[in-house]
């Protein structure tokens, strides 16, 4: 499961820079046609996907030394630390081999350090070195420019909508949680996801 710090908030009820129904107006409409695959939104946002990640593994490589897969779990173990190798497959949209290919390099070039997990006798847990910190403010100066020249063409009010829009979109297409077997007796707490990692 992710950690809590990465579950994004609802779309805001109210947006003073857009119409009170600009929204509700689409919602209101009935669905659309089946549509030729170029204009299907998964397949749009595939290219998208693609076109930002296209020179992504060059840039990295250049100039961080990392693979894209090292470099995106570098970005995430140092937003999210501390984390299991099955979080930071979760948290960076990596599978499990490669999550663990990338965490055991980060380790092998002193950027990681993996110690026995607290919680699970047989996992580990992964926090980024003092060298790994540094090469995490230099990840983020990349994420971020490539973001801004991804997203330039579009305004400030913009790319906030698209923001919005993206969180409610992941939020409504994100496995629900596993309910625990059985509820706890009364009086028992049950500790929340914000307080493990």
């Amino acid at each position: 499961m992710l950690p809590a710090r990465i579950v994004t908030a609802p779309l805001p009820a109210s947006r003073p820079d857009l119409p009170a129904d600009a929204l509700s107006d689409v919602a209101a409409q009935d669905p659309p046609a089946d549509l030729p695959l170029e204009r299907t939104l998964s397949f749009r946002l595939l290219m998208l996907h693609k076109l930002s990640e296209r020179d992504s593994g060059g840039e990295f490589l250049q100039a961080l030394g990392l693979t894209p897969s090292d470099a995106r779990a570098l970005a995430t173990l140092g937003a999210f630390e501390p984390l299991s190798v099955m979080a930071l497959a979760e948290a960076c949209s990596l599978n499990k081999g490669q999550a663990s290919r990338a965490a055991q390099a980060l380790v092998a070039q002193g950027l990681a350090d993996k110690r026995d997990s607290d919680a699970d006798g047989r996992g580990v847990v992964l926090t980024l070195t003092p060298a790994g910190r540094a090469l995490h403010a230099r990840t983020l100066a990349l994420v971020n420019a490539r973001s801004r020249r991804l997203f330039g063409c579009l305004s400030p009010a913009e790319q906030q909508l698209l923001g919005d829009l993206l969180d409610r979109l992941i939020a409504h297409n994100r496995p629900a949680a596993p309910r625990p077997a059985r509820e706890p007796a009364q009086g028992m707490r049950v500790a929340s996801s914000s307080g493990s990692k």
